[in-house]
């Protein structure tokens, strides 16, 4: 079931509701991006395969979103989605106090608080997935059915190509 003897938040969450993944780390230097493109091709990986959980705000609201990393959020297309006026990324100096999460390691899986999440209409697609492990250089692969027994996700066309 798990390649890595890291233990993180995400995947005792899936431990305990007994929902399978397999757990793959990547190697990532110090100097390396943390970049989701990065992440695809040091998993050897298809980017429409790898989703990257970005988090927005509206308000005191906060949202989380999943894409695959070759693609952007259309902010419009998720404040529609998410039933409000206008969304804002989280600022990344406030992504570690809200989610328990750091930049290019917050998984969707095991925040500190649930918020409502949402994912491109693409994953459901998909044979198999890959979203953040909880930490730089791990990755989890999951069956969309999966993941989505894991998140209360709802599906809808949030993405758009990346420039």
């Amino acid at each position: 079931m798990h390649k890595s003897k890291v233990r993180t938040n995400a995947m005792r969450m899936l431990d305990r509701a007994k929902i399978p993944y397999e757990a793959v780390e990547y190697v990532h230097g110090s100097n390396d991006p943390v970049d989701g493109m990065s992440v695809a091709a040091g998993l050897g990986e298809d980017p429409a395969s790898v989703f990257k959980t970005l988090v927005t705000q509206s308000g005191n609201s906060h949202f989380v979103f999943l894409v695959p990393v070759a693609e952007e959020l259309d902010l419009k297309r998720c404040a529609r989605a998410a039933g409000v006026k206008h969304l804002e990324m989280l600022p990344l100096k406030e992504l570690t106090s809200v989610t328990g999460y750091v930049r290019g390691g917050c998984s969707p899986i095991g925040m500190k608080k649930k918020f409502r999440t949402f994912a491109d209409s693409s994953l459901a697609g998909r044979e198999e997935v890959y979203v953040s492990g909880g930490q730089i250089g791990l990755q989890l692969k999951m069956k969309p059915a999966d993941l989505l027994r894991a998140v209360e996700i709802t599906l809808a066309d949030i993405a758009r190509q990346g420039e």
